[in-house]
């Protein structure tokens, strides 16, 4: 979970101009397109066999997609560091968007720079604040959030095997599904700011971190993270995972391939769209496809997604975050705003949101973490700073 991403210009004009390329592109370059299938996840990441499975797609198409049950983390994947334990010690890395805006690493001083913004999350020994948001709820205003992993969580997730255009693009909101790794780590959007919960879910160098389910997921595209800790002056370095920034990283949940910052040749590409992508070729002698890249500056996913998702594509087992049956608003993070999103028969976040005078992705988020329909409300209140009682009030009845 990182900090929300600014959005980038999305008018119609330019969608529209953007959409026809892109389908004279893919016409092209027809039976070309880089398509997800039962190999395109690493083994060491599977709980089971992949197949090609029957979907069905948001927008109601009937289609085959590649379906990958993978593990809470892969085998040969090593993780962390996350929150420091004191000011002396170093942690992971946090993209913080209050005053003095930046990728930083989480140490001491980064958080004496937080501090005297008014967020203090160590106490007058130097001991920093942190909780495990699997199992614990936060005691301080501000505190480094880390989690536990659960070794019997697994999620299974489903990608379009023949990518299909949208009539127009998908926004990613807060927490929403972005793709998944060819390593089999799932990829997510940014979570909520420090600025709007007070708490810091800190990554590790590579960009990732553990979902209060216990399973691990990218917040970044870590194959190519070293090239912007150097561009951005941050003392960091992503070790666990191989640097390329022409390589593949994953699959969006679209279909669509997703690359590095450069093209497969190391030349930078000029001719983007407003979600990070376009129209070329991925290797030589090949046919141009399209496929996104990502960015040069931290967060560097995409900011939108360009086709249609499958129905259902991400699920777990887990006992609560998302994609669990009591994850709150599910696996879209941004109360339905996500790709797939959409009304699950959870609250109307926006409804009560407006109602209590706070941020519908806070209100969600804090839920979710929470435990969703199991919820804490007493906990969930002081963390967004009402009344337990209007809360209460706010929300459905049971089973919230």
């Amino acid at each position: 979970m990182s900090s929300p991403l600014p959005p980038r210009d999305r008018t119609n004009a330019r969608w529209g101009a953007f959409a026809v390329s892109v389908i004279g592109g893919a016409m092209l370059a027809s039976g070309a397109l880089a398509h997800a299938d039962e190999h395109s996840v690493h083994d060491t990441a599977l709980a089971g066999p992949s197949e090609i499975v029957d979907c069905t797609l948001e927008n109601g198409e009937a289609a085959k997609c590649a379906r990958y049950v993978v593990k809470y983390l892969p085998d040969d994947l090593e993780i962390g560091p996350f929150c420091p334990a004191t000011l002396e010690d170093t942690g992971g890395i946090w993209h913080w968007d209050g005053d003095e805006a930046g990728l930083y690493r989480i140490d001491g001083a980064f958080l004496r720079m937080l501090d005297v913004q008014g967020y203090t999350f160590f106490n007058e020994a130097g001991e920093v604040y942190s909780f495990d948001i699997r199992t614990e709820q936060p005691t301080e205003a501000n505190e480094c959030i880390q989690a536990t992993v659960d070794s019997e969580v697994e999620m299974t997730v489903l990608i379009p095997a023949n990518p299909v255009m949208a009539d127009a693009p998908t926004p990613l909101g807060t927490v929403a599904k972005v793709g998944i790794g060819l390593d089999g780590v799932p990829i997510f959007a940014d979570a909520p700011s420090v600025l709007d919960t007070g708490h810091m879910p800190a990554l590790d160098t590579c960009g990732g971190h553990i979902d209060p389910g216990g399973w691990y997921h990218w917040h970044a595209t870590s194959t190519d993270l070293n090239g912007i800790y150097e561009r951005e002056g941050v003392d960091a370095e992503c070790v666990h995972v191989k640097q390329d920034e022409t390589a593949q990283f994953g699959y969006a949940f679209d279909g669509f391939a997703m690359y590095g910052a450069l093209n497969y040749d190391g030349s930078t590409p000029e001719d983007l769209d407003a979600c990070g992508g376009h129209v070329g070729l991925t290797e030589e002698g090949g046919d141009p496809v399209y496929h996104y890249h990502s960015g040069t500056s931290f967060p560097n996913l995409p900011a939108c997604l360009v086709g249609v998702v499958a129905q259902d594509n991400f699920s777990t087992n887990a006992a609560g975050g998302i994609g669990s049956a009591h994850g709150g608003g599910g696996p879209d993070g941004a109360h339905g705003s996500g790709p797939g999103g959409g009304p699950r028969g959870g609250p109307d976040f926006d409804k009560v949101a407006e109602t209590l005078g706070v941020d519908a992705d806070l209100l969600e988020q804090t839920l979710q973490d929470a435990g969703g329909p199991r919820a804490d409300l007493d906990a969930v209140a002081k963390t967004l700073g009402v009344p337990v009682g209007d809360l209460k009030a706010a929300l459905p009845g049971p089973g919230h």
